[in-house]
């Protein structure tokens, strides 16, 4: 079976210029060249802040950039069209489409209705401390730009827990509707009990709306085609929800529907009880980045020995999505935890160079992220796609035994010629790991091909020794593996001049057409590219 990877498709702060349906359409191909196997696209419906919405502020699930609602048409990533275009071409390629699915709260609402609440601590959502009073809330949604098409439903204050805003005294705080009460299947290690998140709460085991989030479910999938789900915050989210409509959407789809959800914490005990209960979703390993996130930040204090203990890709690697970053942890967002540079190539390696779990790279680390001064791509990124793609196959063995270094090995596969990597990472001063490859390799020349540490070669009892230099990392592969991997990385399965935010550089036109007209001279007219000259210079 071949290795899988996904791709989050977006960052926080990409151009707000309706064009990112149209470049991943463009790119679809060429991820699945670089061995993505699903695209978790981000929310497609009209959010509150219309062409300028991230997506979860949602404000019309059936509004995928169809009609004049919030200032807009298009929602910040394109048309309904440009949407379903991006699925079809990204399943054309062999592309799995993941769709973003937020149905915890709602935002924008048309109209305010005057409703009896409570107000309760925002630390200690279970203190109440203001009595039953009226206040303003803005939760009546009727969707005028819409018209009824697609669905009839309205939402009113019945439709949701409560609220955090009181328009009548223009008063921030979190009220509880008088007769409602919190989901219990929630997370409560903050605040007592994090039911309520932020917007209009949605109350989903309110059957009205229970039964209209199973007919949006269903049309949604008609509609769109998705192959499976990305779901948002359900820590704060009762469990029985998606226990009852995640098997109810498989039933009617007929088929897997693969499904990943955000269950924020750091805590893999909790993670372990939601799969428990939840055996069919998968959920991304919270616990193994903010790992990463320490050890990039310790300044080399953090036991490396240590790196995937307590996380889900150990306790449950079937179930675990990895990774290094995703939008949330970006600058500037409410659970900004970078992983400080020196350290992500490390971490990507950690993802996927080993068995466990099902990695997801960030959008943000392949492309680099337009935000506090264009924080850049991980250059090594597309080239650790390609080798988890062609060579990380086989038994793995760990060398797990130092604070400061460590290492592992995969075997290879019969079948998959020249697979079979080895891997060392350190986080304070160079070190050296002996470690096992397999007797099938003994004899072999191996190179590194991420780093600077010399030739290895194998011993006659398929062991050997492999470098890496401080605070660095270093993947070798066999000789026949890496003359492979120095052709196609020539070659440029992933280039500088792939970026998606530059699609329309006339510069890069015209490289484009100088490589066309002058293939012996690629290598050349991609340097000099880089460098700034344009390609019919460098043609001439």
């Amino acid at each position: 079976m071949d290795n899988g990877t996904m791709l989050q498709g977006f960052s926080w702060y990409l151009p707000a210029d309706g064009a990112h349906w149209r470049r991943l359409a463009k790119s679809a191909q060429r991820l699945a060249d670089e061995g993505v196997t699903a695209v978790w696209l981000p929310p497609a419906y009209k959010g509150q802040a219309g062409g300028f919405d991230v997506g979860y502020g949602v404000y019309d699930t059936y509004d995928l950039g169809e009609f004049d609602q919030k200032g807009t048409v298009a929602t910040k990533y394109g048309t309904k069209d440009e949407y379903l275009a991006c699925i079809r071409a990204l399943q054309a390629a062999g592309v799995q489409a993941l769709g973003d699915v937020v149905l915890n709260q709602r935002m924008g609402a048309d109209a305010t209705e005057d409703v009896v609440a409570r107000e309760v601590a925002a630390n200690d959502r279970n203190r109440v401390v203001a009595g039953p009073h009226k206040i303003r809330a803005w939760t009546r949604f009727c969707f005028p730009g819409r018209r009824g098409r697609y669905s009839a439903f309205t939402w009113d204050w019945r439709c949701f827990h409560g609220v955090d805003w009181d328009d009548a005294t223009r008063r921030g705080g979190i009220y509880l509707f008088d007769g409602k009460s919190r989901d219990n299947e929630v997370d409560h290690d903050d605040n007592g009990n994090y039911d309520y998140l932020m917007g209009c709460d949605v109350d989903l085991s309110y059957p009205p709306v229970y039964d209209e989030l199973v007919r949006w479910g269903k049309w949604y999938l008609d509609t769109t085609g998705l192959d499976g789900f990305r779901f948002d915050a359900l820590k704060h989210m009762g469990r029985e929800f998606y226990q009852r409509w995640l098997p109810e959407m498989r039933d009617y789809a007929g088929r897997e529907l693969f499904s990943v959800g955000e269950y924020w914490t750091p805590r893999v005990d909790e993670l372990v009880s939601y799969i428990n209960d939840m055996p069919t979703m998968s959920l991304f390993d919270v616990p193994l980045h903010y790992h990463f996130y320490s050890a990039s930040c310790s300044n080399g204090d953090f036991d490396l020995s240590k790196l995937f203990d307590r996380t889900l890709s150990t306790w449950n690697p079937v179930r675990a999505v990895t990774f290094v970053e995703n939008h949330d942890t970006q600058p500037g967002q409410a659970l900004q935890s970078l992983v400080l540079p020196w350290f992500k190539p490390s971490a990507y390696a950690c993802i996927l160079l080993r068995e466990a779990g099902y990695p997801c790279v960030f959008y943000g680390d392949l492309y680099g992220m337009p935000n506090d001064g264009n924080i850049p791509a991980v250059v090594e990124l597309p080239l650790l796609m390609e080798i988890r793609r062609r060579f990380a196959y086989g038994r793995q063995r760990d060398w797990l035994d130092d604070a400061d270094t460590i290492g592992w090995t995969r075997e290879g596969e019969r079948g998959r010629e020249g697979s079979g990597v080895a891997v060392v990472l350190t986080d304070r001063a160079g070190g050296a790991k002996r470690m096992l490859v397999g007797e099938g390799h003994a004899g072999e020349l191996w190179h590194c091909v991420i780093g600077e540490e010399k030739d290895v070669r194998i011993g006659s009892d398929g062991w050997a020794e492999f470098d890496c230099g401080g605070g660095r990392l270093s993947v070798y592969l066999s000789d026949a593996a890496a003359g492979v991997l120095e052709h196609d990385w020539v070659n440029a399965i992933h280039t500088p001049d792939a970026d998606p935010y530059t699609d329309d550089d006339p510069v890069r036109a015209e490289t484009e057409e100088a490589v066309r007209e002058h293939p012996e001279l690629e290598g050349e007219v991609r340097r000099l590219a880089r460098e700034g000259l344009d390609g019919e210079g460098v043609a001439g």
